[in-house]
């Protein structure tokens, strides 16, 4: 916005903040907003209820396998003996919003770490408040992006699993969702967002110092610490087949009841 990019295409953006993006659903539905930002879990539950509220097009994606960190991590203390993701069986483990891709990707890599993921407690924490909620022994792990990963690894914590590297390395994590009925009302306005939106993101992909300095700006986090924090990838281009692997992951751990069908999760424009 501040680049100018969304006014040279028409549009006139106001940032309407959410806890995530299945709480954008409703919003989208009820016409209070036109797009919104988040987890594909969104388009995958708004598709099993007929809501139409399909992807149409990527925003921000896991670094690639051959990275070997990545913008998030489960951690724990060094006190609790948790060193690897086998170890999380039994344990609690915190995200910030239950039923999506946190839980579903630790899960996995539990499984694979030949852990029993069933027996995981799952604690919704909200990111900033994670750290505290370990060192006061209400849970046992958490799975945090930066600035709280380096934070928690620096001050003699572990990080014991990246996730989305050990299932669906690159893997798209928000995505940009509309509604059909916008699609089909005014096609013009989302091809428009679209292509104002891949503009955006090819921007911010190759001017890292001023995403950190707007995430100075906008999120209040000390410079010092948004120098360190670990950027996503940048991108409009959807990975649909991580997006598929994922929700047949979440099928599997129950936190879908089936899969969603395809054609209608995506509208790529």
């Amino acid at each position: 916005m501040d680049e100018g990019i969304f006014a040279d295409h028409g549009l006139e953006i106001e940032v309407v903040p959410a806890q995530g993006g299945a709480q954008a659903i409703p919003g989208l539905v009820n016409g209070d907003i036109e797009f919104a930002i988040g987890q594909p879990f969104g388009p995958f539950r708004a598709e099993l209820a007929d809501l139409g509220a399909p992807i149409i097009g990527n925003y921000a994606s896991a670094l690639p396998e051959s990275e070997g960190k990545d913008v998030n991590a489960v951690v724990a203390l060094a006190s609790s003996g948790i060193t690897g993701p086998a170890d999380l069986a039994g344990k609690r483990v915190s995200v910030n919003s239950l039923g999506a891709a946190g839980d579903v990707t630790i899960m996995k890599a539990v499984e694979d770490a030949g852990g029993d993921p069933s027996t995981i407690q799952f604690v919704e924490v909200a990111f900033p408040d994670a750290q505290a909620q370990l060192e006061a022994g209400n849970i046992d792990a958490a799975w945090v992006p930066d600035p709280f990963m380096s934070q928690i690894a620096g001050s003699g914590g572990t990080i014991v699993v990246y996730p989305y590297q050990a299932t669906i390395p690159g893997l798209s994590l928000l995505t940009n969702i509309t509604t059909q009925k916008l699609i089909d009302d005014d096609p013009e306005l989302v091809s428009d967002y679209a292509a104002a939106m891949k503009e955006a993101l090819d921007w911010a992909q190759q001017n890292p110092d001023a995403v950190r300095a707007a995430i100075v700006k906008n999120m209040g986090i000390p410079e010092a610490a948004a120098a360190g924090i670990t950027l996503p990838v940048f991108t409009a281009e959807v990975d649909q087949n991580g997006i598929e692997q994922l929700a047949d992951l979440a099928v599997k751990f129950g936190v879908l009841p089936e899969t969603p069908d395809f054609s209608k999760v995506f509208s790529i424009q």
